[in-house]
């Protein structure tokens, strides 16, 4: 029977202006018993794409098994090897024999399908992508059915080198094969999206919802549910709420950095407008900014909606496909990201190629991290999810779709057998990892794609 101080699970924060998920609790179980129960948590799942590949010979381990060293590259990784999957020689067919470099090695990654080549708006897919096959399941148990984030706005025009829209390069995520997913690039914007229900800019006052932290405008109902918790429920609540409160300061904190745009002359800004490219753009990705910040608060904010069970599904882009973004900011890198992946065995050019790659890792080692920090079940978060990264090359000198670079983190509630580092057949379908996690989710799929079966050698 269900007591007095009994909540739902789909118990929420509400106040004037915003509405907070919260974490499960234990008294949100019917029965009165922990939450630390086998099977009472949700499955989550991230997919992460890079463009322009990895430097060649320094991403895979040299040992296969279970006992395997990291490589130069996943160095960042270490200490949480047990939560790892490597895979090697899967390959997306449909991005084979297209006479393009990047953009057929993109939009594809998650659906692999055949595009449509296209310099127009009848773009195709080949597919729904998988994220949102599984995102379809969640959808009634979530607020939001996926969470779909990027670094970079989806870019519009033409590629003339190879008559492709360049919206093929800007989007992994699609609800239909000929419907892209939008892309939230803003930190700020997705933190609100999450947790409020006003929209912005209309009200200037200062007693606007908008003006105001999320936390304050929810206080009263928090301090009246705290009185109805148990003291562990009372803990878990106030360390995701201070969870929340952080990143408000961050986001306000990131506020500054606007300021760069200030040392822009008014010639160079002319000339953007003509071209008509935005100020925000030039300055974040031409002028060597460093998106380090940027990325990691809209990695928390994924975190915390797995945290608090508001979405179970999201991607997130690191880059669009040729992807020029300029890495500066990095010590020991000079140029951009993708003049850089044509490295032509260039070792000056190599070793630049590599801390890119190492950035991109030590972002995910972040991610990882912070999901196997917080207590989710009967383990932690990362332990109820399973997180992808994967670029649709191996080597950007050679536009290789040949053995892509693939890392999986997580074991999806145990459905995953973590810790190893496995070579599979030549040419294996990139189709099979993906029928294989669908169904490790749920979907319980026979086909997807072009795949010729699962993946065994990783199923529980």
């Amino acid at each position: 029977m269900k007591k007095s101080w009994h909540i739902s699970r789909r118990r929420m924060l509400k106040g004037m202006g915003a509405c907070v998920a919260l974490p499960l609790l234990e008294a949100m179980n019917p029965l009165g018993l922990s939450t630390k129960i086998p099977g009472k948590s949700p499955q989550r799942v991230a997919f992460f794409f890079a463009p322009n590949g990895v430097c060649p010979g320094k991403w895979a381990p040299d040992q296969t098994g279970t006992d395997f060293e990291l490589s130069p590259i996943l160095q960042p990784l270490k200490g949480i090897e047990k939560d790892l999957l490597i895979l090697q020689e899967l390959m997306n067919k449909n991005s084979v024999g297209t006479k393009d470099g990047h953009y057929t090695k993109t939009a594809n990654i998650l659906t692999s399908g055949a595009l449509t080549r296209t310099i127009g708006s009848n773009v195709n897919s080949g597919g729904t992508s998988i994220d949102q096959l599984i995102a379809r399941k969640t959808e009634q148990e979530t607020l939001f059915p996926s969470l779909v984030y990027g670094i970079d706005r989806i870019s519009s025009g033409v590629d003339a080198n190879v008559g492709y829209t360049r919206l093929y390069g800007s989007s992994i995520s699609w609800k239909t094969p000929t419907q892209p997913c939008s892309k939230e690039i803003d930190p700020r914007f997705a933190f609100d999206r999450l947790f409020r229900t006003v929209v912005p800019g209309k009200s200037s006052k200062p007693e606007s919802p908008w003006k105001k932290s999320v936390l304050d405008l929810v206080y009263e109902d928090a301090k009246s549910l705290q009185k109805q918790l148990g003291i562990a429920d009372q803990n878990k609540m106030a360390e995701y709420l201070e969870s929340i409160r952080s990143i408000e300061m961050r986001l306000d904190n990131t506020e500054g950095l606007k300021d760069f745009e200030a040392s822009i002359s008014p010639g160079i800004k002319r000339e953007l407008k003509q071209l008509d490219i935005r100020i925000d753009d030039y300055v974040d990705i031409t002028a060597g900014q460093d998106i380090t910040e940027k990325v990691r608060l809209m990695m928390d904010i994924i975190s915390l909606a797995f945290w608090s069970d508001a979405s179970r599904v999201s991607t997130f882009m690191f880059g669009n496909s040729v992807s020029s973004r300029n890495f500066s900011f990095l010590e020991g890198v000079r140029a951009n990201f993708h003049s850089l992946s044509h490295h032509q065995n260039d070792e000056r050019r190599m070793i630049q190629y590599e801390l890119i790659n190492i950035w991109h890792m030590e972002q995910m080692a972040y991610f990882i991290k912070k999901l196997k920090s917080i207590p989710d079940g009967n383990g932690s978060l990362l332990d109820q999810s399973i997180v992808m990264f994967v670029s649709g090359l191996r080597d950007g000198n050679r536009h290789s779709p040949y053995n892509l670079p693939i890392l999986l983190a997580g074991s999806g509630g145990g459905k995953l057998k973590t810790g190893q580092h496995l070579i599979f057949e030549e040419n294996t379908p990139l189709a099979n990892l993906h029928l294989t996690l669908g169904n490790a989710m749920g979907l319980g799929m026979n086909k997807f794609a072009d795949s010729t079966g699962t993946l065994s050698e990783i199923i529980v």
